[in-house]
């Protein structure tokens, strides 16, 4: 085994700096906060050599208790005796000892960056003391965000005072903080946030930096949804002719269209290229996002088709899809399609493995065999819905049974 070197003792001190643990110990003294333990003096592990090695390389054993030595600036080392029958007694470095905090910091050349966390300290106590245990947490995300903090600091202040403004984030008017940075800094303002402010001024079902808007109160832009009619152009319940529009989620779920069957699809060329159904329309994906359809009370009362890819993430929209419209039924994604196509299969990269709930029977099976490998063990399978015949798609829109019936 190497025998410990100055760099070694330096890399001993690093990850600690590394962990956290010593900006951790600067937020202690500022509140009572869960830190790692970190006691002074602290020990460092020495490999130092044996008897028989002192015998055996009694130069090298001598300098590099001399380097050891001599780098002893910001530790100190307790020594022991060896005694060997050849070479006598000697005292070599037994364990290394960091003295304090300042002289750990000295140690790995961290002395200028631990300032500038402690003056971040000093006035997050000050200004926002609730923030102090994510200080402590996060001491070197803190660090890396220093220039940005005295701003941070300010949008968590208007907050509190204005909870659920209700207005744009582009409206939010302070010195150094516009929209550009509001957005880049989501991620972290959304921690610091929801330490300082009450319960009601959090929307928790708003989760992820793209709902950050909405988590706080902040006016969003409005969702938009395309779709398109299928039936004759001159009875386009939105004007005649006028087929293929993008509405707000407001107006989607205000509208009367009084269609009786609503296609979903993920793919723009078959959103385009479905064949004329009547009393029907086309809706042009919402991926995972079915919460945009959530509120249109109208979507209850039509029969509604969800077209997606034959692989594991298209059966898991489907599923969720169902959270929201139980009466969901899949379309072009069963088992004939998928063998009558393999010529066009092609790689689904990350397949899923859980559990899908809300499928019927007949999609659970071919689920299964897709997460399972059952129809091709590698790589996973996919058809994509863009590679399926259109002849295919057209005979599969002409045996729907009618609305009403049972599908």
């Amino acid at each position: 085994m190497a025998w410990t070197s100055p760099d070694d003792l330096r890399a001993q001190v690093q990850k600690r700096w590394d962990r956290g643990e010593l900006l951790a110990a600067l937020v202690a003294g500022h509140a009572a906060v869960d830190t790692p333990s970190l006691v002074f003096p602290c020990r460092l592990r020495v490999v130092a050599p044996s008897s028989s090695e002192l015998a055996q390389r009694f130069a090298e054993a001598r300098a590099w208790a001399s380097s050891l030595r001599a780098g002893a600036g910001h530790y100190r080392l307790e020594e022991r005796e060896l005694r060997h029958r050849e070479v006598g007694q000697h005292s070599l470095p037994d364990v290394a000892w960091v003295d304090s905090l300042d002289a750990a910091l000295a140690l790995i050349g961290k002395t200028a960056d631990a300032r500038r966390f402690a003056a971040l300290v000093a006035t997050t106590a000050g200004q926002q003391p609730l923030l102090l245990p994510w200080l402590a947490r996060r001491p070197l995300q803190a660090l890396a965000l220093a220039a940005a903090w005295p701003r941070l600091l300010a949008v968590v202040a208007w907050l509190q005072a204005h909870p659920r403004p209700g207005i744009y984030l582009r409206q939010m008017d302070l010195p150094g903080v516009d929209t550009k940075f509001t957005e880049a800094h989501r991620g972290v303002l959304t921690e610091l946030l929801d330490l300082v402010l009450p319960p009601q001024a959090v929307d928790a079902a708003a989760t992820g930096v793209g709902q950050f808007a909405r988590r706080y109160g902040f006016a969003d832009k409005p969702l938009r949804i395309r779709l398109r009619w299928l039936g004759a152009a001159a009875l386009a319940p939105w004007g005649a002719g006028i087929t293929d529009i993008t509405i707000t989620q407001g107006a989607f779920e205000s509208l009367n269209p009084r269609v009786r069957r609503v296609f979903i699809t993920e793919n723009e060329v078959n959103f385009l290229a479905l064949p004329p159904v009547a009393d029907s329309l086309v809706v042009f994906g919402a991926g995972y996002g079915f919460e945009v359809l959530a509120g249109a009370a109208w979507l209850r009362h039509c029969a509604v088709h969800y077209w997606g890819d034959i692989d594991t993430h298209g059966f898991a929209i489907l599923d969720q899809l169902r959270a929201t419209l139980p009466q969901a039924q899949s379309l072009l994604m069963d088992r004939a399609t998928l063998l009558a196509h393999a010529d066009h299969w092609g790689h689904e990269p990350q397949p899923l493995t859980r559990e899908l709930p809300r499928l019927h029977p007949h999609e659970s099976a071919l689920y299964d065999d897709l997460r399972y490998g059952r129809v091709r063990a590698e790589p996973p399978l996919r058809l994509e819905q863009e590679r399926i015949g259109f002849g295919w798609v057209e005979q599969a829109l002409s045996v729907l049974q009618p609305t009403g019936e049972s599908e």
